[in-house]
């Protein structure tokens, strides 16, 4: 293989890397960045003017769509490698990788059918392009865009802004300053009518990177000739014209050979009186090897970029391949010690949510901060130790024997009944940071890249850790709801000593007249006293509850979340290990394709470097 031909031909392994890249959805960009930096051939002409056969005739192979009115109604990515002599062509299209077509009429077929699967059975067109590689002896290393001829009228079932959206789609190619222009003219018709020429002076008016090619010359009414346009007095462009004579209607309905129709093509110009002296530069065969050169050329002068993109693409694919993850050992040991280094990196992120680095742990600073208080606050004390109640409570604390003093067990009643209120905001403290954990659990796991791969393991952690926040919620209920309790079962001696005696001061209780234990301002005394009680534990129990919760649910989330499951995973066998690390399907295919690109753009640009060095 020539110097030409191992440039061309890896610039095309690139651009089908660039394609797969695309096709997977990277996250990257850079494939697209290096499809721009690759020189390629745009075929452009308006509708019937043998863009078809121009295609066929440089691949030597009868394998396109015809018909009238708009036949490519989308962008066709041809891709031509030239292979050793003897050795069997065949096509294979970039959405059915690994299945060869070595029938070429089922490639027809098949272009038509992938066509309607994005347009449906109608004229509509779409910008999505399908792509085809062809492998053959014939054919030149060389990147084709067969793109929608230019029309003027919508034809019926057509919008009527089929017009602009076939010119706007075909400029979005041929606009790119690296894309070769393949302008197509009828010969039987005025050049300066020529859509493909008006276009191309549009984005090209240096015409340096326009190719000019004229069809149909056999077809000139007689005494006529192209030759002006030929020799580029009619229409200058900086690169030569050529004319091509494609195969009639004929021999296409008798499926002439192309190798054939080749071969009269070379007759034609040889014998021709009016094209004889330009024979050894026209036709299909030298259009092919012409653009090749022109190819060689410029990709010499982008090698410096082309090198500097692949460096970037191969930085980001190993980022990517990172993000993927490597591929998993079949060693038991190997893929115990991969779970296990999951759940660091899990548990990692979880902690992080805690402490602060990352969003969320400060929502249970807000349950103790906001939400206890506010409930503490909304406790029915004012309707508990309203007169006609405490009235109620301490009659039926006397029974049929009125207290003589103070009433013990009336105030020991009503602290009891008061203290029991607070069991329903120190239970839903518990519940309100188990739902927070909860969810950082769930943001943990799906924030966790390298998990990602493995949606089993995923669940399984998931799993155990709902199940340990659980058990520490328990603990935790029980534990707040203890601290109320001991608030009931043992109440502060000193409080009650310190209030003052319902008696005159210095009075002898013997001698002084009783106070009436029934009057109202004794039950409104009684009642301060229980709320000036009541006041106090909600301050403890204020601090204690937030304690206890922290104690039992969040230290423990943060040192054994794992615990069980790192012991249960200690005792599976290497088939239940293999399961856990069972990969999600698309992931693996991602990875596989990722693996492929990266290592065909080192080799790309191992080969660019050396072949960059031969002159």
């Amino acid at each position: 293989m020539t110097t030409m031909e191992s440039l061309i031909g890896l610039v095309n392994r690139i651009q089908m890397a660039c394609t797969a890249l695309g096709d997977y959805g990277a996250t990257n960009n850079s494939f697209s960045s290096l499809w721009d930096q690759l020189p390629s051939v745009a075929v452009v002409g308006g509708q019937s003017s043998g863009k078809s056969s121009v295609l066929e005739s440089m691949v030597g192979r009868d394998f396109l769509p015809r018909g009238s009115g708009i036949v490519t109604r989308r962008p066709l990515v041809l891709q031509l490698h030239k292979t050793d002599e003897g050795q069997q062509e065949y096509a294979e299209f970039g959405h059915l990788p690994r299945t060869p077509f070595t029938d070429f009429s089922l490639v027809r077929k098949e272009i038509q059918d992938e066509t309607d699967r994005i347009t449906g059975k109608t004229r509509q067109i779409s910008p999505v392009p399908i792509h085809l590689s062809i492998y053959s002896p014939n054919v030149v290393n060389l990147t084709l865009i067969d793109l929608p001829g230019l029309t003027k009228v919508a034809v019926e079932e057509q919008p009527e802004s089929v017009v602009k959206d076939i010119e706007d789609m075909v400029r979005s190619y041929v606009e790119k300053p690296n894309c070769i222009i393949l302008a197509i003219s009828p010969a039987n018709q005025d050049i300066a009518t020529s859509d493909a020429i008006k276009l191309s002076r549009e984005v090209d008016p240096t015409g340096e990177r326009t190719f000019g090619v004229l069809t149909k010359l056999d077809l000139m009414d007689k005494g006529t000739n192209a030759l002006d346009v030929l020799e580029g007095r009619a229409y200058r462009l900086q690169q030569p014209w050529v004319g091509i004579v494609n195969r009639s209607q004929a021999d296409i309905n008798k499926n002439v050979d192309m190798i054939y129709a080749r071969r009269k093509e070379r007759e034609y110009f040889a014998s021709s009186p009016d094209y004889g002296h330009l024979a050894s530069k026209m036709g299909s065969e030298y259009l092919a090897k012409l653009l090749s050169k022109h190819l060689e050329s410029v990709i010499r002068a982008k090698i410096p970029g082309i090198i500097s993109v692949i460096n970037k693409s191969i930085d980001e694919l190993e980022s990517e391949m990172d993000l993927l993850g490597r591929p998993i050992s079949v060693d038991a040991g190997a893929q115990l010690y991969t779970i296990l280094e999951l759940c660091r990196a899990f548990d990692k992120i979880f902690k992080e949510h805690l402490d602060g680095g990352r969003p969320g742990g400060d929502r249970i600073y807000g349950v103790f901060d906001n939400q206890l208080p506010a409930a503490l606050r909304k406790l029915p004390f004012d309707w508990y130790l309203s007169m006609q109640n405490v009235r109620k409570i301490v009659s039926e604390a006397d029974g049929y024997q009125p207290h003589l003093i103070a009433p013990e067990q009336g105030y020991r009643r009503l602290i009891e009944g008061a203290l029991n209120y607070f069991r329903g905001p120190a239970e839903a403290s518990v519940d309100a940071v188990h739902v927070v954990l909860k969810e950082l659990v769930r943001k943990s796991v799906g924030e966790c890249q390298e998990l990602k791969r493995f949606p089993s393991l995923q669940s399984a952690i998931a799993a155990a850790s709902y199940e340990a926040l659980e058990k520490y919620c328990e603990e935790g209920r029980k534990t707040v709801l203890r601290l109320v309790d001991m608030e009931a079962n043992y109440l502060t001696v000193d409080f009650f000593r310190k209030l003052p005696q319902e008696v005159e001061k210095g009075g002898n209780p013997a001698t002084t007249p009783a106070v009436d234990r029934y009057a109202e301002g004794h039950f409104r005394r009684i009642a301060s006293n229980v709320s000036s009680y009541i006041n106090m534990v909600t301050v403890t129990l204020r601090n204690t509850i937030p304690k206890a919760v922290v104690y039992c649910q969040v230290k423990e989330a943060k040192q054994s979340l794992l615990n069980y499951f790192y012991t249960q995973i200690g005792k599976k066998e290497g088939k239940d290990l293999g399961k856990l690390l069972d990969e999600d399907p698309a992931l693996m295919g991602k990875r596989e394709q990722c693996a492929k690109s990266l290592q065909l753009y080192k080799k790309a640009r191992d080969e660019i470097e050396s072949v960059s060095l031969v002159r």
